[in-house]
């Protein structure tokens, strides 16, 4: 009963049958990438997400801060310790002063590269 030329059922927004084909009207409707497509508006990062790398100046001003300071009492301990090759003792010393284990495992290698010749020369001696 539809004259010729005239399309069977109505026409909603953007040439959709009202109440039919959804599917094919819209791209997605339900799912994760649902909705208009844009594009992303893209910022440059923030200065905040760059905290804590270790630049060549930081590692500059750790090396002379060292260099003036020396070593704290502590890590003077851990020396004498690391010389007659204790190295258990070592890591449950600092262990004890520091408290974070990531951070005792840093703290000895630090010191062992300061002094490499501590624990050749308790090597050398056995």
């Amino acid at each position: 009963m539809v004259p010729d030329g005239q399309d069977p059922l109505p026409s909603g927004p953007q040439g959709c049958a009202v109440g039919h084909d959804l599917a094919l009207c819209y791209l997605v409707i339900v799912g994760l990438n649902k909705g208009h497509k844009v594009t992303k508006n893209i910022s440059k990062s923030r200065h905040s997400c760059h905290q804590g790398y270790f630049t060549k100046h930081i590692k500059f001003l750790w090396d002379m801060i060292r260099e003036v300071c020396g070593f704290a009492p502590y890590e003077q301990r851990t020396v004498e310790l690391l010389k007659v090759s204790e190295d258990r003792r070592v890591l449950k010393f600092i262990k004890k002063k520091v408290r974070i284990y990531i951070c005792t495992k840093k703290q000895q290698e630090e010191l062992n590269n300061q002094y490499p010749g501590a624990m050749r020369k308790a090597a050398a001696t056995d």
